[in-house]
């Protein structure tokens, strides 16, 4: 059987955790199984090489900074070749120009288009393990990219799409939980989430999946498991449909997402062109905004949304673009937090749940956004992680 695994960041950030994921590598192989292995790089490797280039200049060039953040990959695939080989596994490492992963042209944001299987089929015939750079690819021209910030996941589960086999994914938690550990020390360790649930937490704020993965994952049906790379613990599997055995919950997770912006756009004529371009502006510019709230009275419409608090500044210059005298105010930063799961569908009175427990720690809601599966809420910074206990206690996501 072939399987690919992918390994972040903190499993490989030394030398002696490199040879632990080498021996783990191993031992599967030596179950009979042959292994493509994704590898992000070393421990804090980007994040230091993205300080020494804003050391540098301010607002360094997309190109260039793809050209120096691959350069991590290329460090920890190398070293995990040389680890296997040493232990007697017959390895070679590839990074994304040699195996042709073909993105699109968005620098330090790129997308996957195709993923040359058939050299990866011929190399896996040679060697027990192949080792593939994780987070980056080329264009068509040639020019190296890279998939967003946990991207990894993203080429690991286009791998194992591409070649219909599962994908495991290891890091430093042994799964995925109701909750941040870190802020909810006794959340429970999940054993089975859907797709639609794991995306909601991915794109909220929890630092389990990459997104993009995820969507992968469900579009092409990838058998996807999430570990740690330094226990056997059972992990967590990520399913279009939970077991009938298993009792669906009504919330499967709640998320904070931090240091978010409230903009509102007040006074605005009742001109849909108007509102319609606003969003186009913001979409050319690959802004994402959230948290959409619209009313109107008998003159004027009022638009409110949020955003990440670093894109403040760039949100407002657009929009004076479109028209300078546009009213445009800004409140933050708060936190947004969300409740999750697909069992909300079936069950009645999780929005009255869900408010009952704002009331009771007196949280002001600034906006609220809803949708089958999930409910978000913006509020003031230092009622998040209040809250987010709270929730967990009302939704039973402690053990």
């Amino acid at each position: 059987m072939v399987v690919v695994q992918k390994y972040g960041g903190s499993s490989v950030a030394d030398k002696d955790k490199i040879l632990n994921v080498a021996k783990k590598i191993k031992a599967r192989i030596e179950k009979g199984d042959k292994v493509i292995v994704i590898v992000s790089a070393m421990g804090k490797t980007t994040d230091n090489l993205i300080n020494l280039a804003k050391s540098i200049s301010n607002k360094p060039h997309p190109r260039e900074m793809d050209m120096l953040l691959t350069t991590g990959e290329q460090v920890s695939i190398a070293l995990l070749s040389i680890a296997l080989n040493e232990l007697g596994v017959k390895a070679k490492s590839f990074n994304a120009f040699q195996l042709n992963i073909l993105t699109t042209h968005e620098h330090t944001k790129a997308r996957i288009k195709d993923i040359n299987s058939s050299k990866i089929l011929k190399e896996l015939k040679k060697n027990a393990a192949i080792i593939i750079a994780g987070f980056q690819g080329i264009t068509e021209s040639g020019d190296l990219t890279t998939l967003g910030r946990g991207g990894s996941d993203t080429t690991a589960v286009a791998v194992a799409g591409k070649l219909n086999v599962p994908c495991e994914i290891y890091s430093d938690v042994d799964g995925i939980y109701t909750c941040d550990p870190r802020i909810i020390p006794n959340a429970k360790k999940i054993s089975y989430i859907t797709y639609d649930d794991i995306l909601e937490l991915s794109s909220l704020g929890a630092k389990v999946l990459h997104s993009r993965a995820v969507e992968l994952a469900k579009k092409y049906n990838v058998k996807l498991y999430c570990a740690s790379s330094f226990s056997n613990k059972e992990g967590t599997w990520v399913v279009n449909k939970i077991p009938e055995w298993l009792e669906q919950p009504v919330v499967t997770g709640a998320t904070i997402e931090k240091n978010q912006i409230k903009i509102t756009l007040s006074n605005l004529p009742k001109n849909e062109t108007l509102i319609e371009r606003v969003f186009k502006v913001l979409s050319e510019k690959n802004i994402n905004i959230d948290m959409i709230s619209m009313y109107s009275d008998e003159k004027y419409y009022h638009l409110s949304f949020s955003i990440l608090d670093d894109l403040k500044k760039i949100i407002i210059d657009a929009i004076k673009e479109i028209d300078s005298s546009l009213n445009i105010t800004y409140q933050g930063p708060f936190d947004k937090v969300s409740v999750v799961g697909v069992g909300m569908k079936s069950s009645p009175g999780v929005a009255a749940r869900f408010f009952k427990t704002i009331s009771k720690i007196n949280a002001k809601p600034e906006l609220v956004t809803t949708s089958e599966i999930k409910i978000s809420v913006l509020v003031l910074k230092e009622f998040s992680q209040i809250l987010l206990n709270a929730l967990a206690d009302e939704f039973s996501l402690k053990e």
